[in-house]
């Protein structure tokens, strides 16, 4: 055997055939072991990717909301003069088959999370804070009947209010539409503004149908949601620095 690996090296040493074929399998094995090496790597930095993937999210998040610019880099009126700060969180828990949902984040009073803070994922809105603790915060739901968000029409601005009636938890219900409104299946359905917890425009989703109610004076209105409710991971958590000064003026002002 010593002899034969001997007389290997001398046949690839004097031979420029033998050595390239020899170089090439050598760096095929090398180039396949180093490939593996590094799927393997990656599989195990996913969850590192992922948190700067979500921390760059947040602050083109923030841009958005707080400097009104579109990713066309034109100035439109997103959050007027509000100004809105994001925390990026993991959902560890997620209901979505009870007629009142929650989910729980890894988010809490040490992050500065408060109740009545907005949720969204990067499809679209998720739900608003309700109980905080030290480490964690529940959610209350979009798939959640106690839940009624203030939502416009995207093309015509009209305003309506976001419900659910218990059922699927990828369709939910938009009510209070003015039967002037124009509704089409397909139209977008985004967040008005009218409330001091979202920024205007963030998604929601598409209108697939609509009827008039009994009265006849309002849409009922089904809309297909961007975000799959059945498979959230990461969120956004949204506060409106300005949402006290807001409050107070408006009970001043019902006074």
């Amino acid at each position: 055997m010593l002899l034969f690996g001997i007389a290997i090296i001398f046949t690839i040493q004097s031979h420029s055939y033998h050595k390239s074929k020899f170089i090439n399998s050598a760096n095929f094995l090398s180039g396949g072991i180093y490939n593996s090496a590094n799927n393997i790597s990656s599989y195990l930095d996913l969850k590192a990717q992922n948190n700067i993937l979500s921390e760059e999210n947040k602050r083109l998040y923030q841009l958005l909301s707080n400097q009104q610019i579109d990713t066309s880099g034109v100035k439109v009126d997103h959050a007027a003069t509000l100004n809105y700060k994001y925390t990026t969180a993991d959902v560890i828990r997620n209901n979505y088959s009870l007629a009142n949902n929650f989910l729980l984040i890894n988010k809490g009073e040490k992050d500065s999370i408060q109740q009545d803070f907005g949720v969204r994922s990067s499809l679209g809105i998720v739900g608003i804070v309700d109980v905080v603790s030290k480490n964690y915060a529940t959610v209350i739901s979009i798939l959640n009947s106690k839940s009624s968000i203030s939502v416009k029409l995207e093309k015509s601005g009209h305003i309506g209010s976001l419900v659910w009636n218990g059922k699927s938890p990828n369709i939910i219900q938009l009510t209070d539409v003015e039967k002037i409104a124009p509704v089409a299946v397909g139209d977008t359905i985004v967040t008005s503004g009218q409330s001091s917890i979202f920024p205007k425009n963030i998604p929601v989703g598409t209108i697939i149908d609509s009827k008039l109610d009994a009265t006849e004076n309002f849409y009922e209105i089904n809309v297909q949601l961007f975000n799959d409710m059945t498979n959230l991971q990461h969120v956004y958590i949204i506060e409106n620095i300005d949402k006290k000064e807001i409050e107070t003026l408006l009970e001043i002002t019902n006074e």
